[in-house]
């Protein structure tokens, strides 16, 4: 058994590539006096969510695992429509496509190991509620695709930064609840950029 300092070191890892990627966009963002959507806080996010979903699994929290399945993929298809998918060696794109799917297919093998470990460490009404955190974060993805292929571009709209605050505050009132260090100080700074992004983003919709 992996000794549990080495869990918080990968999700402190993990979340300090979330907080650098929106601290870039942030500042990035204050420098165009709008809310920008630049290739790299995508490219940060692909690996960030990588390594929180080892966190997640490492700490038996489905929650965690929940809200990286399909903003994993956002994060590529955002990569792809600014056109760098495909400056990224063949083989590395191959690995970073077919992981995700690998690792399904292992839980799936190990069957009521796999339930055990993911479902039964919390309890289920505070799985459901912090899982409600994560859905929300991914369905801030889903709209920020949907809310790009109607503009034709990769935007960060100001739904998408009011979504990332409810997710945040759920996310920390999770992290509290199960005592987990690296929610609670990862979504605190994100809470701190996600505000600043949303008053800049509707500062930008009014002065349209």
């Amino acid at each position: 058994m992996m000794d549990k300092s080495w869990y918080f070191i990968i999700g402190f890892l993990a979340q300090g590539l979330f907080s650098i990627r929106v601290l870039i966009q942030w500042v990035l963002s204050e420098k165009a006096k709008k809310v920008v959507s630049p290739t790299i806080y995508w490219q940060i996010s692909l690996l960030a969510s990588f390594l929180f979903s080892i966190y997640g699994w490492l700490r038996g929290d489905f929650a965690i695992i929940l809200g990286q399945i399909f903003s994993y993929y956002i994060y590529i298809w955002n990569i792809n429509n600014k056109n760098h998918w495909k400056e990224i060696y063949p083989i590395i794109r191959y690995i970073i496509l077919v992981t995700p799917i690998l690792a399904a297919g292992y839980v799936l093998y190990k069957g009521d190991s796999s339930i055990d470990r993911l479902f039964k460490s919390v309890p289920i009404p505070l799985l459901i509620f912090g899982s409600l955190g994560q859905i929300i974060f991914t369905f801030r993805f889903i709209y920020q695709w949907w809310y790009s292929q109607a503009k034709g571009e990769s935007s960060l709209p100001v739904n998408f930064w009011l979504l990332s605050l409810v997710g945040s505050i759920i996310t920390i009132a999770y992290g509290i609840f199960r005592k987990d260090p690296v929610l609670i100080l990862g979504q605190s700074a994100g809470f701190i950029a996600y505000s600043r992004n949303l008053w800049l983003a509707t500062k930008s919709s009014d002065s349209l």
